[in-house]
């Protein structure tokens, strides 16, 4: 598999390169449908946590994915054959595939952000709630919430809040946590909802 911008980009705004450090990328389903539920996200996140705790090392651990968005990208169930065949096996597209995208996307997003479009509208009120859950500490209580939640409070690629609770679990893994940078802004040019969490753990 080949890593995307939800690795590649942190760590070049960290570090400056994505191999200036060593590190060890754990792939998180937040796209491919039929997804697990996402207790299975958090279970692997706390096995990564006490995995890295046993190391005896000093350890950063990353979850990269956008909150509330709902941006115009194909699902399998719905798209014609061409189409899904391209979601299956069509990592790298060719030049005018890829600029035929892009400029659809560039076209709804200016839609979106003018308020004349299908798509879900952001939800900063979910995002802060998920937020503020994460940095409560009671994770387990989001193993009740079933997939269809997630799509229908923040779109279908709010999934992607899969890497924030495994990250946070595997934090957790360690013992007690604090925050210490909360940061949101809801940005309908982007659409999407942006946040960004640090915290480290607590002395025993």
């Amino acid at each position: 598999m080949q890593v995307d911008h939800g690795f590649t980009q942190p760590l070049h705004l960290l570090f400056g390169a994505i191999d200036a450090v060593p590190v060890v990328p754990v792939f998180v389903n937040c796209v491919a449908e039929p997804l697990g539920p996402v207790t299975r996200a958090r279970l692997l996140g706390a096995a990564v946590g006490r995995a890295a705790q046993a190391l005896g090392r000093r350890v950063l651990i990353m979850g990269s994915g956008g909150l509330s968005h709902d941006p115009p990208v194909p699902r399998i169930q719905d798209a014609p054959p061409e189409i899904a065949e391209r979601l299956i096996a069509g990592r790298d597209p060719a030049p005018e595939v890829r600029a035929a995208r892009e400029s659809g996307v560039v076209r709804a997003v200016a839609a979106f952000a003018a308020g004349d479009s299908h798509l879900l509208p952001l939800n900063p009120g979910w995002d802060a709630d998920l937020m503020a859950l994460l940095a409560g500490g009671d994770l387990e209580s989001i193993d009740a919430r079933p997939n269809d939640w997630f799509a229908a409070n923040g779109g279908h690629s709010a999934h992607e809040v899969r890497t924030w609770i495994a990250a946070y679990a595997a934090l957790g893994a360690a013992g007690r946590y604090r925050v210490d940078t909360s940061f949101y802004e809801a940005i309908p040019e982007w659409i999407a909802g942006f946040g960004l969490t640090t915290a480290r753990t607590l002395p025993v």
